[in-house]
């Protein structure tokens, strides 16, 4: 039987207040962490200076890890629609960064993550960070939610047939 190769995957969940990044070494039967980090913008800073620094801290991270393949978590929202417009612009900014690099991009909505993860499609933050630091063997949850869900989309990646 072949041994699987590794891939470094780039998991990333776009926000426009934090990004969440999330780098993972892996192939179709184990993933290991490699890094995990934060695109934080100030809500006082002009509208475009939080996009560009989404820009420019993506392909810093792009161009140190070469990920073979880059999976965005795609955005979900129900209530407030000028905050998911804002949150769009971002995850734009996001997938087209990630595109001047990689071809090879792959997105996932919440529910699909949840079900690579966990098996059920509605679960918890709670229960998603547990599996994350299961699959990773890490000691502690990140820091941060979106940390976690970056790093939960690099393994939804890694889990489905656009792994290969």
């Amino acid at each position: 039987m072949p041994i699987s190769k590794n891939k470094i995957i780039l998991g990333i969940d776009p926000g426009l207040a934090i990004t969440g990044l999330g780098v993972i070494s892996a192939n179709k039967s184990k993933a290991r962490h490699i890094y995990s980090a934060a695109i934080i913008s100030n809500a006082k800073e002009p509208f475009g200076r939080r996009l560009q620094k989404i820009n420019s801290e993506l392909v810093k991270v792009i161009k140190k890890y070469k990920p073979e393949m880059i999976a965005l978590e795609q955005l979900f929202f129900a209530k407030n629609v000028k905050t998911a417009l804002k949150v769009g612009e971002a995850r734009g900014v996001a997938y087209f960064t990630a595109w001047k690099y990689s071809q090879n991009i792959k997105e996932y909505t919440p529910l699909q993550v949840k079900q690579a993860l966990t098996g059920y499609g509605l679960a918890t933050k709670t229960q998603v960070q547990k599996m994350v630091m299961l699959i990773l063997g890490l000691k502690k949850a990140p820091h941060l939610d979106d940390i976690a869900d970056a790093l939960a989309v690099a393994i939804c990646c890694s889990q489905t047939k656009d792994f290969s």
